[in-house]
């Protein structure tokens, strides 16, 4: 008789959290300063992301879930959400699958979740900023937030 696997059963059960956290967001939207950091691994099975990011972000990639997000839909095993970089939006679909790290840094919550054996530490890879503002993360100049693209097509 096989053992049951219980680090897959609770993986299984906190990714639900995540899940339920991002329907929230979905729904509702998210505000007074909630945000997401959702790290996940960019070479699994039904990962969608631009050639460019997958290059850049060959094993783990944290996105930003705060003020610049469009179109985020959540199903039973993955989601997916439009999100800009270098000033054009692209849409990243990410299965629950490859989910490495869910953070809400507003109520100090935070998620790891098991890795294969092999895989990298999520923090080998730098978090994009989606908001535009820069405070905790470093401005390469490469992410626009789409507040100022606004401000500048009324001009």
């Amino acid at each position: 008789m096989a053992s049951i696997d219980y680090q897959a059963l609770l993986d299984r059960a906190l990714k639900s959290v995540v899940r339920e956290a991002l329907i929230y967001a979905q729904i509702n939207g998210l505000g007074d300063g909630t945000h997401f950091f959702i790290t996940f691994r960019t070479h699994d099975i039904g990962v969608v992301l631009p050639d460019f990011l997958r290059i850049r972000y060959p094993d783990v990639m944290t996105i930003v879930l705060q003020y610049s997000y469009n179109n985020l839909h959540v199903s039973d095993k993955e989601f997916g959400v439009q999100l800009t970089f270098d000033g054009r939006p692209f849409f990243i679909r990410v299965p629950f699958s490859a989910l490495v790290e869910f953070k809400d840094p507003s109520v100090d919550f935070m998620l790891s979740f098991n890795r294969p054996s092999g895989a990298p530490a999520p923090d080998n890879d730098i978090e994009l900023p989606l908001d535009g503002t820069g405070d905790t993360i470093p401005d390469t100049g490469r992410v626009v937030s789409l507040d100022e693209f606004r401000k500048k097509m009324k001009k």
